[in-house]
């Protein structure tokens, strides 16, 4: 193991492995029931943002621009807890949320389910 993966990941330095598109994967959960509420980029600038405001902030593969989660609808995301995984190439967000986090207006993104090939609401 060279050096700089074992700083990676073993050590306390945040050393974000970002992909050729300069994103990380950013899984978010809700604080006290555990429930995954989106799955969402950040890229550096909005990795620095979150860590600042402790509100959640993404990169829009989109739109290619960074954005503040409710920054329009008022349903941000508090941050609580960040946590990375080993190879620090995806981060884990525990937040509170402030309404609904779907943009479609449910209280999660993951709001269907794959049943015998077709989506039903949960």
């Amino acid at each position: 193991m060279t050096d700089a993966t074992n700083d990676r990941e073993q050590g306390s330095t945040l050393l974000p492995k970002f992909d050729a598109n300069g994103l990380l994967t950013a899984v978010v959960q809700h604080c006290a029931s555990g429930e995954v509420l989106m799955v969402a980029f950040m890229n550096a600038e909005a990795l620095a943002a979150t860590q600042a405001t402790g509100k959640a902030h993404f990169y829009s593969r989109s739109r290619k621009a960074q954005w503040m989660k409710g920054e329009t609808s008022g349903n941000t995301l508090s941050v609580r807890e960040m946590l990375v995984d080993c190879d620090q190439d995806a981060i884990l967000l525990k937040v509170e949320p402030a309404g609904p986090t779907c943009h479609t207006g449910a209280h999660s993104c993951f709001y269907r389910k794959l049943e015998d090939g077709a989506l039903s609401q949960l």
